[in-house]
């Protein structure tokens, strides 16, 4: 032990020695330390502030939060009544541009969506009279209808000016390039200024009498002076009899009109000509033609423009105007000189002379159909309106088709004419003029008893002579010659063949049962004639050489008729009798017996 008691004492001199040597850095790191508790003193009080802080801004935020929900659902509350609010603050205002244009300008283009505008406008003031902004805007809204009314009802009349002065204005063309552009501006007047829009309509009505009365007064005069001149005789199966005849007379050309397809009508310029000469079926062609296309065309703007519209159109609605869309017929002559003779330039005039196709129907896809279903009373109101503008124009056309009928025409013109007037009903049907459609159905009711007559007419005829050929006790024999009955069987086949073509049926009893007793009697004046010969065998060979000569002339021509039963049904007829008239001749013994 005693050993090691230096070294400790040594070492803990030097640990003495060290400690005061590092005295100077205690101390100092004693202060740092004091300053750091200091500071961490310091922290602890700032964080204890800022979490009292923090907790307030918390607070803060909530109440922002809660207040922003408020006002978020505030919001949408009002966006909810924003677009009817906007669309009522809309509706009760009148825009200056709007109230300018009325008060400041004339009728044109620019007045069209300017009414329509200012028609919803002034609707809405009227469902909304409760509200008071309604009611102060009331007052200005009359005021602009009836300076709106005032104007339209000069603008129309104005219109209506062209047409009342002058035939060479072209009616369809005003109606459908100037009335119907401006059709919403009329049906503005109809729910707006009812009296002024019947004021409107009367104008028209009485403007579009006068033009059409005019026109068709004219243009049936210049087809009565054409049928002046081309006057033909009803002269029937007895008439000239004496000159042999050529082949059965088949006028496929004059067969022709009874279909609407086909040449141009006649045109009034044309009747000034001395030379001009037509026949009868063509000029009641030409009549039933211009009648049906103005009067089709007429009907059509009629349902279209004055068809009353009982709500406002959701928007604007555009219009085509196009001059194609009705008929080429217009009525074109000035109304000086009344009696003077015509000019192409001022008539009743055909614009487009051209053949005519099934496919010029007036009721197209580009036609002008009435804006909205029309009940009965609105339809028979606008039948009403158009009877008032074409009464004139169909006692015109009704005087035509009497004069044509007077003297009775022949039989075959007359049943072309029948045909044509159903031709004519079927394209009137089609373009859905009932009116006009009446009508026609009239004149065909009164041609059938007449065609009844006439064929009446010639069997009775035929039947005197067959019973005249014949002689007897109490009747003086009257003198057949071959010529004379082979003319008759040469006119039978034309009559019989003519009948066949114009008719589509396979049984029409008017036609067949007429012809039918036609041909009786001709068999009849066939035999009694025929009977005068002496000897059987010539009377045989003579019947055969007739039966013959009917056989001949139907087979001849029934290329150009159609396929008809009762064609082939009339062969079989003749041919039935040749051959027994050729057997009897070619075995005399069977006559003996």
């Amino acid at each position: 032990m005693s050993s090691s008691g230096p070294d400790d004492y040594s070492t803990t001199l030097k640990d003495g020695v060290s400690f005061r040597g590092r005295a100077r850095e205690f101390l100092d790191l004693h202060d740092q330390v004091q300053t750091s508790v200091n500071l961490l003193d310091s922290l602890e009080s700032f964080l204890s502030t800022f979490q009292k802080d923090l907790s307030a801004v918390s607070g803060q935020i909530s109440d922002l939060q809660a207040r922003s929900r408020d006002i978020e659902s505030r919001l949408k509350s009002r966006k909810k009544i924003e677009k009817p609010l906007a669309g009522l603050i809309t509706t009760l205002t009148l825009p200056p541009p709007l109230a300018t244009l009325i008060l400041d300008t004339d009728v044109g283009e620019p007045w069209v969506p300017a009414i329509e505008d200012f028609e919803r406008r002034l609707e809405s003031v009227k469902v909304r009279s409760r509200v008071r902004a309604a009611r102060d805007l009331g007052e200005v809204a009359e005021g602009l209808r009836i300076v709106a009314a005032t104007k339209l009802r000069a603008f129309f009349l104005a219109l209506l000016h062209p047409i009342r002065t002058s035939m060479t204005t072209n009616m369809q063309v005003m109606q459908t390039s100037v009335f119907l552009k401006y059709r919403s501006l009329y049906t503005f007047l109809l729910r707006n200024a009812p009296s002024v829009a019947t004021e409107v309509q009367k104008a028209y009505v009485s403007a579009a009498r006068t033009y059409y009365e005019t026109g068709f007064r004219r243009y049936m005069r210049s087809l009565g002076w054409v049928k002046t001149r081309s006057a033909e005789k009803e002269n029937g199966f007895l008439s000239g009899l004496d000159v042999q005849d050529k082949q059965a007379d088949v006028d496929l050309e004059r067969l022709n009109y009874a279909r609407i397809e086909g040449p141009g009508v006649t045109l009034t310029y044309m009747a000034d000509d001395k030379s001009y000469k037509e026949t009868v079926e063509a000029l009641l062609r030409s009549c039933l033609l211009v009648l049906m296309d103005n009067g089709t065309a007429e009907y059509a703007f009629i349902t279209a423009f004055f068809a009353h519209e009982p709500n406002l159109p959701a928007a604007p609605e555009p219009r085509m105007a196009s001059s194609s869309l009705f008929s080429p017929t217009a009525l074109n002559a000035d109304l000086p000189a009344d009696d003077g003779v015509s000019t192409p330039g001022t008539e009743f005039f055909v614009m487009t002379p051209r053949p005519r196709q099934r496919t010029d129907s007036l009721f197209s896809t580009d036609s002008h159909p009435p804006a909205v279903t029309l009940s009965k009373e609105e339809q028979a109101a606008l039948n009403a309106t158009w009877k008032q503008i074409m009464d004139p124009a169909l006692d015109h056309a009704k005087a035509f088709v009497q004069a044509v009928l007077e003297p009775l025409p022949p039989v075959i013109p007359l049943l072309t004419m029948i045909r044509l007037t159903e031709e004519v009903m079927i394209e009137i049907q089609k373009r859905g003029c009932s009116p006009l459609e009446t009508f026609v159905f009239g004149i065909r009711l009164q041609m059938w008893p007449l065609f009844q007559k006439a064929m009446t007419d010639q069997v009775e005829a035929l039947k005197k002579l067959a019973e005249g050929a014949s002689g007897g006790y109490f009747r003086r024999a009257v003198t057949t010659s071959d010529t004379s009955v082979s003319n008759i069987c040469t006119r039978y086949v034309g009559l019989f063949l003519s009948s066949v073509m114009l008719t589509e049926q396979n049984e029409e009893t008017m036609i067949f049962s007429n012809l039918l007793r036609l041909r009786h009697e001709l068999t009849k004046l066939i035999e009694s004639h025929t009977d005068k010969l002496g000897d059987l065998s010539a009377k045989a060979k003579a019947r055969s050489t007739l039966y013959e000569e009917l056989l001949q002339g139907l087979t001849r021509a029934f290329r150009s008729a159609p396929g008809h039963p009762k064609a082939q049904t009339e062969i079989a007829y003749w041919r039935e009798k040749e051959e027994e008239a050729r057997n009897r001749v070619m075995n005399p013994s069977r006559i003996r017996a």
